[in-house]
């Protein structure tokens, strides 16, 4: 039996590629973060580690010990627990002493390089997922009106090139106006504070940044994404096609067109 290593992150992400990686016969060393990771990962992994935000040399310990030579990180980290939930081993430490940057792209491919050099391959989180990353087309059954798709392709140049500057991944447009940008807030506040200017109509885009790793950050959206939007009277979700996991995606899809919610997916 093959055996992985999961550095698993927030969400449901790392609970669906845990379940994908059974269905391949993976045996799964999991790294759960303290405060981040759900609980119900260690009905789904093989053995799960704890341990807090920072704690680098644990995860090197745990995969060396359980004899882990490939791993995926999967998942996010709350940008806003780096500052309140922050407790870096030694290892920790001396790894952010030595990075220039503080952006999310650059300590994760830095992550990596740790890891890589300790013998650890960091290997893609898209495996096992590829049935639910879309390729281009509308998902529901209606499509953006005229006046929507402009919108969606503003968000497109607006979120690619605020994610040039490592900013955030997703925008909301209305009447193509820009309401709001992500920044460490997160996709979910991000959209609550676009809506609650935009009072009903508004469009939603979340692309990959530019020089994003998709080996280990894949922008993800699922169900609770089109539960926020038809919170605040959004119409459409517009993803990167090729790009983007849909999380649940049967029932984001199903959601969807309950609300009367449009995704889809487009190339960028």
């Amino acid at each position: 039996m093959k055996k992985l290593g999961l550095i698993a992150g927030n969400g449901n992400f790392p609970l669906i590629f845990a379940r994908e990686a059974k269905q391949e016969d993976v045996s799964l060393v999991a790294v759960a973060h303290r405060g981040e990771t759900s609980q119900a990962l260690e009905e789904l992994a093989d053995s799960v580690t704890w341990i807090r935000v920072g704690e680098l040399g644990k995860i090197i310990r745990t995969f060396h010990q359980a004899g882990v030579d490939e791993a995926v990180m999967v998942g996010g980290i709350g940008k806003a627990k780096l500052f309140s939930n922050f407790w870096p081993d030694l290892r920790g430490a001396a790894f952010l002493a030595r990075m220039r940057s503080r952006e999310d792209d650059q300590i994760l491919r830095g992550i990596a390089q740790e890891l890589e050099g300790e013998g650890i391959r960091i290997v893609e989180s898209t495996l096992f997922l590829s049935r639910i990353i879309p390729s281009e087309g509308v998902l529901t059954r209606r499509s953006p009106t005229s006046k929507q798709w402009e919108d969606v392709h503003l968000g497109v140049e607006v979120a690619k090139a605020v994610g040039r500057l490592g900013v955030g991944q997703t925008v909301v447009v209305k009447d193509r106006v820009i309401l709001a940008v992500e920044a460490i807030e997160g996709t979910d506040a991000a959209i609550l504070r676009g809506g609650k200017l935009g009072k009903g109509g508004i469009v939603v885009v979340k692309v990959s940044k530019p020089q994003q790793d998709l080996r280990f950050d894949v922008p993800a959206v699922g169900v609770d994404t089109i539960k926020v939007l038809n919170e605040v009277g959004g119409s459409v979700l517009a993803v990167e096609a090729g790009h983007t996991i849909l999380l649940e995606k049967e029932e984001l899809v199903k959601e969807a067109d309950r609300v009367g919610v449009t995704v889809a997916a487009v190339t960028c």
